[in-house]
């Protein structure tokens, strides 16, 4: 349970292996304890307040926290995309199309540049 390396404890998420949407599980492995408690409390809460109350409140936590990561979150950049991405996939996808736009323009430069008269020029008085 004591995995402190797993997401770098920066947020709540929402665990991938829970029963009902996760949210009991990442509480527990956020708070570090066990699930045991943290489903026995949501059931008590829903035994003491009602159906109703109790169901709204999961409902909500469900919708405000975050999935787990797939792959767990090593570096700081990699915690800013994927806070972007689950925040907003459409900025998420702007910000990749932009990188791989720039990347692009970088390569038909250098493509350019090694098929010019020029650099061919260069080449045959280099032999």
């Amino acid at each position: 349970m004591r995995n402190y390396s797993r997401l770098g404890r920066d947020g709540i998420y929402r665990s991938r292996n829970g029963v009902i949407f996760g949210v009991c599980r990442g509480l527990a492995e956020h708070f570090d304890f066990s699930v045991f408690w943290a489903r026995a409390i949501a059931i008590i809460f829903l035994l003491v307040s009602g159906f109703w109350p109790a169901i709204g409140l999961y409902l909500i936590a469900t919708f405000l926290m975050k999935p787990a990561p797939v792959i767990p979150i090593e570096t700081e950049a990699e915690q800013e995309f994927y806070d972007s991405y689950t925040n907003s996939r459409h900025l998420a996808a702007r910000r990749i199309k932009r990188r791989y736009d720039n990347l692009e323009k970088r390569l038909r430069r250098m493509e350019h540049i090694v098929t010019t008269q020029e650099f061919d020029w260069d080449e045959r008085l280099k032999s």
